[in-house]
């Protein structure tokens, strides 16, 4: 699994877990919805930290709850 893909993963669980829909998580995030459904499906390949940042503060959680899963733990080296 790539880094992107765990992001991608990450967003959506949450939104389960807090039972809301993408634009809810914009709304609550001060972000337009389509930032994030550029990371969901794929247009956005790099997204910035800020951004990653600004979801979590819309969830109220850490940037290291956001990491903290197994999933983003098993992620190859990006570098080889």
């Amino acid at each position: 699994m790539d880094t992107i893909t765990a992001v991608r993963n990450r967003i959506l669980q949450l939104c389960g877990e807090h039972e809301i829909s993408i634009n809810k998580l914009a709304t609550i995030s001060a972000l337009p919805p389509s930032s994030i459904k550029n990371i969901l499906y794929g247009k956005s390949q790099n997204p910035k930290l800020i951004t990653i940042k600004m979801i979590c503060d819309g969830l109220e959680i850490t940037l290291g709850e956001f990491f903290s899963t197994p999933e983003f733990d098993r992620l190859e080296q990006e570098i080889k």
